[in-house]
């Protein structure tokens, strides 16, 4: 196994388990964290950020280059996984349950329609 592939094995594991149990935290009214949680997904969303810096640097590939593309799909991956977020929180804490399953439909089709937009980004 490569160094870069173990380090990001790492960072993804921690970066990851740290977001669900962000995300657990907040939308379980029953653990009464939802602060907490907020916390600690964000902790989690910003190592799984760096994983992508430091996965680059480690593989000496270039730093990704914006422009319109690249910009377009970070966008829309950010209303992809807020309207999947908000389909979550719709159908665990707030009980709309039908308009939540559907709300994060919108979210997943969003989230797999940027695969191959992603693909063409160098």
């Amino acid at each position: 196994m490569k160094r870069s592939d173990f380090v990001t094995l790492v960072m993804s594991t921690v970066g990851g388990i740290l977001l669900a149990i962000g995300m657990c935290m907040s939308l379980l009214p029953e653990w009464n964290a939802f602060r907490p949680g907020i916390v600690m997904g964000t902790v989690g969303l910003m190592i799984l950020l760096a994983m992508i810096a430091v996965r680059r640097r480690m593989e000496h590939k270039a730093p990704i280059k914006w422009n319109g593309k690249t910009v377009i799909t970070v966008l829309l991956g950010i209303v992809g996984a807020l309207a999947l977020g908000v389909g979550m929180c719709m159908t665990m804490v707030w009980g709309m349950m039908i308009n939540g399953i559907l709300v994060g439909i919108v979210g997943i089709v969003i989230l797999l329609a940027l695969i191959p937009i992603c693909k063409g980004i160098k």
